[in-house]
């Protein structure tokens, strides 16, 4: 079910033209890029506030608001192009390990936000109230820096597992999509070693 879900993603209009693309299919990439060393630094210094560790000439209340608009922006940044790089290869990130713990850590930074908010997101003036940050403001922090620097490993690790050639139902459009690769780029589900299969074929 869910295989089928991935498969019929990958292959909509839309996101067949953005994995064709030796246009657009970099830009994505590079935004999702910037958005994540955008969102990731302004999460890591609130962090390091909360843990006492920088920023100690600033109220913890000033970090967290005044980072708070711009890391929204951040987020919405960095999920648009996730989500659109995603759609685009979805059968192939099906099978790939990295990708899956990726969507579980991004599961349990929901539910550390759930568990935290009311106790130090939602007012952070009380923090500021006592010499230092309370114990649940420092976990709060030590959990988010582990959560996100797994995430990003794992972001990183996704494109060193190949795709399983022989199990994926993209084969089945090979020699339709064989002229779209070689005219508008190598970004096609592993380009490369797709054209190598369609060839083959």
């Amino acid at each position: 079910m869910l295989l089928s879900f991935a498969q019929w993603i990958q292959f909509t209009t839309m996101f067949t033209a953005l994995r064709g693309s030796a246009n657009v299919y970099p830009i994505v990439l590079s935004l999702h890029m910037i958005g994540i060393a955008f969102f990731g630094g302004m999460i890591l210094m609130t962090d390091l506030r909360l843990l006492g560790l920088a920023l100690r000439n600033r109220s913890i209340a000033d970090v967290v608001n005044q980072f708070r608009v711009p890391k929204r922006w951040g987020l919405l940044l960095t999920a648009t192009c996730g989500i659109l790089l995603a759609g685009s290869k979805a059968e192939e990130y099906y099978y790939n390990a990295f990708f899956r713990t990726k969507l579980i850590l991004f599961a349990a930074v929901i539910v550390s936000e759930l568990v935290f908010y009311r106790s130090v997101y939602a007012n952070p003036e009380a923090l500021d109230r006592t010499p230092s940050a309370p114990v649940n403001a420092k976990l709060a922090a030590a959990i988010s820096m582990l959560l996100w620097t797994s995430i990003a490993c794992c972001g990183r690790g996704i494109g060193y597992i190949e795709p399983p050639l022989d199990r994926l139902h993209a084969q089945v459009h090979l020699r339709q999509d064989s002229a779209l690769l070689a005219s508008r780029g190598p970004y096609s589900l592993k380009g490369q070693d797709y054209r190598d299969v369609a060839a083959a074929n």
